[in-house]
């Protein structure tokens, strides 16, 4: 038996420091938006034989775009820079092929305006609070034989936005460090993100439900400890196998879905533990109203031998 209740303030604790850290990051930070935020011209090339990214770096550069970021991926290099033409695009291709004796091949190549860049960035925030909303009603629709159905949905919600805080978080550290874009795929798999945690949550307020209505204890903290327990495995077995689907795409996948694999791999993580670990001890708080005790019984202290 593990007592996932009596363990609940230190991992409030964990997700605080975790959000916190995500929230000031983001105000330090910020995001590195990619062309499908700003607009540009995105291009992935492959290179016979192989050549270096300093070379590269230094030819897009001499070609006038300096301000090109350039990522490779096994044998492909991923360039993102501001837009150019198809004829320009033609023009860099038989330059680099010239200047660095090699034969270059444009696997992928995408121009977005700047006008379409504001529209895609004003959509992705609309459909983001649009699914909150959603299923938001919906979790309160399905528990509705529980008391206080809306309290499901909130915990449900407030676990999300822990999910996708930390998603936004990392993304903002890895930005100022590696230079990591987001762009469409990232959205894509901020959403795949939501409806992963919102399901895995459901899975376990779905037990919580059959044991209240089974009436195994009158204790709603007995209730659901026991109910996490019950879905552990479940929840353990389906993240680890999903995880080494995405590590496998993540190591061996093309370069145009390295930050989506990356986004599902820290969002699977994170939606796991928020959906054992904070999502029922919030409901827990919030049926018993401890909302002032939810840090108390933390011991930094070494206990006497």
């Amino acid at each position: 038996m593990i007592d996932f209740m009596g363990k609940k303030q230190w991992f409030f604790l964990i997700s605080t420091i975790a959000m916190g850290l995500s929230v000031v990051s983001l105000a330090v930070f910020g995001l590195q938006p990619g062309i499908d935020f700003t607009g540009g011209t995105s291009m992935t090339l492959r290179f016979n034989p192989q050549v270096q990214q300093e070379e590269l770096r230094q030819e897009i550069t001499t070609f006038g775009h300096p301000e090109a970021i350039i990522q490779s991926s096994d044998q492909d290099f991923l360039i993102r820079m501001k837009e150019i033409t198809p004829a320009e695009r033609e023009e860099l291709s038989t330059r680099l092929s010239e200047t660095l004796k090699t034969e270059v091949v444009v696997r992928d190549y995408n121009t977005i305006s700047p006008s379409i860049a504001t529209e895609t960035a004003r959509n992705a925030g609309i459909a983001v609070m649009i699914a909150a909303i959603a299923m938001l009603l919906y979790i309160a629709w399905a528990f509705r034989r529980m008391p206080s159905p809306f309290r499901w949905g909130a915990c449900a919600i407030i676990a999300l936005i822990h999910n996708v805080l930390i998603v936004v978080g990392i993304f903002s550290i890895l930005g100022k460090v590696v230079n990591i874009e987001i762009d469409a795929m990232f959205l894509t798999g901020v959403l795949t993100v939501v409806g992963y945690s919102i399901n895995n949550t459901v899975v376990v307020f779905d037990r919580i439900r059959e044991n209240i209505i089974k009436g195994i204890n009158t204790d709603i903290s007995v209730i659901v400890n026991s109910s996490l327990l019950e879905t552990l495995g479940r929840s353990l077995n389906t993240s680890l196998t999903t995880i080494c689907v995405i590590l496998a795409l993540l190591l061996f996948g093309g370069a145009t879905i390295h930050s989506f694999m990356l986004v599902l791999l820290i969002g699977l993580i994170a939606g796991t533990y928020s959906s054992m670990l904070i999502a029922g001890p919030l409901l827990v708080v919030w049926e018993k109203r401890e909302w002032r005790k939810m840090f108390s019984g933390l011991s930094f202290a070494k206990k006497p031998a």
